[in-house]
């Protein structure tokens, strides 16, 4: 009952996710097959990455060879990247957040202008568009000024900063689309690995990332992209955990029962300018004493822990911060939380007011799957976008249901790869052949 309750509050949320996703599924497919499919002269260049360092696969090299050199490739990508990561956690530890701002900040910036100008000048060259020099140069410079300004900056509206991240996720999946056959679908294996270890498993990098970000009431040093903008956030700092407002019943007056009973009533009825001012405020457990005076009331400000923040997508271990709620009790026994329907309601606003948020990597993976996908068949094509997002819908309700981090990419990578092979091993040649011997069924 709760559970059904709280995935139709959060269907939206869901929705809200899907939708970018599929948007630069579709765009990254629409690249690769037209810019970057086989016959093409830009797809005949093999790019040199962190992803294929080891091996450069060649069409004459046998399957073992291919084989052992995407491993060999990917388990490199890998510890690069767990590397990199514990590196960036070192530096949060030491609270070197200025230096992983601009890092980010010249990252995106050098994505925008190396990667999006090499696209760019694919598009051209394979439509024949006729543009000079200067106007390109032009174009490219404000594409990348104004891109990387909309992605860090707080004051523009949220669906400039989500179109400017699509793009980000286009541009490094179509990059990373134009890997080798066996080291695409190698790396995103291994990825899809390490994805689950470094946020579920004691001591992952990512965990200990979100762990130290949540201690210090600070947003993560990433790029995440955010179904909406979060409600009572304070400025620079992650969001504020839920309000909630404890009266006691014994030893009060009749105006502070009846007090007591309107604090409760506005938690359950009231307007919600109210409510989001209460949010936005430091959080008080209100305990009233036994000897208290006749309109005196004993304020005793209780500061809690905050929850654990996802490092990919939601926001919170809401059981664990109940539990903490449920320990702030004081001597008199009239003092309680809300419980059944009212900590429902509570974990429903709680959902509400905060949008669930999925990392770029996702955006990144996701779109690299379909894109290779896309130049071998477009039947592929299909059966690993309807895979994918399975997986996701599925990731998605764990995180509600579990309210804790989840990795966004292991269902949706195994999924898109089983799908991969089936639909070209099995569907394709069967559909095929139906069809060429003019079968209908």
């Amino acid at each position: 009952m709760e559970g059904g309750s709280i995935l139709e509050t959060i269907g939206h949320e869901i929705i809200g996710v899907m939708s970018p996703v599929s948007i630069c599924m579709l765009l990254v497919v629409l690249l690769v097959y037209t810019v970057y499919n086989p016959s093409s002269a830009a797809a005949t260049t093999t790019i040199r990455t962190a992803a294929n360092l080891v091996y450069l696969e060649s069409p004459s090299d046998s399957t073992a060879q291919k084989l052992e050199g995407a491993i060999l490739n990917a388990v490199v990508f890998v510890v690069i990247i767990t590397l990199v990561t514990f590196l960036l956690v070192l530096l949060y530890y030491y609270r070197f957040t200025n230096f992983l701002i601009y890092y980010t900040r010249f990252s995106v910036f050098m994505i925008f202008s190396v990667m999006g100008s090499s696209i760019l000048i694919s598009i051209i060259q394979r439509f024949d568009i006729p543009v000079d020099a200067v106007t390109f140069s032009v174009m490219l410079f404000n594409f990348t000024v104004l891109g990387t300004i909309s992605v860090f900056s707080n004051g523009i509206p949220i669906i400039v900063k989500q179109s400017n991240l699509v793009v980000l996720g286009i541009i490094v999946a179509a990059w990373f689309s134009r890997l080798p056959e066996w080291t695409t679908w190698v790396v995103l294996v291994a990825l899809a690995l390490y994805d689950l270890a470094a946020v579920l498993a004691p001591g992952g990098p990512l965990k200990l990332l979100v762990e130290l970000a949540s201690s210090r009431n600070e947003e993560l040093p990433a790029l995440v992209y955010e179904s909406r903008p979060n409600v009572g956030r304070n400025s620079g700092a992650r969001d504020s955990s839920l309000g909630l407002l404890v009266a006691a019943g014994l030893g009060m007056s009749g105006d502070n029962n009846s007090g007591s009973v309107e604090l409760q009533q506005l938690w359950r009825d009231g307007n919600t300018d109210n409510r989001t001012e209460t949010r936005e405020r430091d959080h008080f457990a209100i305990a009233v004493g036994e000897n208290e005076r006749t309109n005196g009331v004993e304020i005793e400000e209780v500061r809690e822990d905050e929850g654990e923040t996802a490092p990919l997508m939601g926001d919170g271990d809401l059981t664990e911060r109940w539990s903490r709620r449920d320990n702030v009790d004081n001597s008199s026994d009239g003092n309680r939380v809300p419980q059944g329907n009212e900590r429902e309601a509570m974990e429903m606003e709680e959902m509400n007011a905060r949008g669930i948020k999925l990392g770029m990597g996702d955006f990144i993976f996701y779109s690299v799957l379909v894109g290779r996908a896309a130049m071998y068949d477009l039947m592929t094509v299909y059966a690993c976008y309807l895979a994918i997002i399975s997986g996701l819908g599925c990731t998605l309700i764990l995180l509600a249901v579990c309210r804790h981090a989840l990795p966004a990419l292991p269902i949706s990578i195994a999924l898109g790869v089983i799908f991969y092979f089936l639909t070209r091993l099995l569907m394709e040649p069967f559909l095929v052949g139906a069809s060429t011997n003019l079968m209908m069924f």
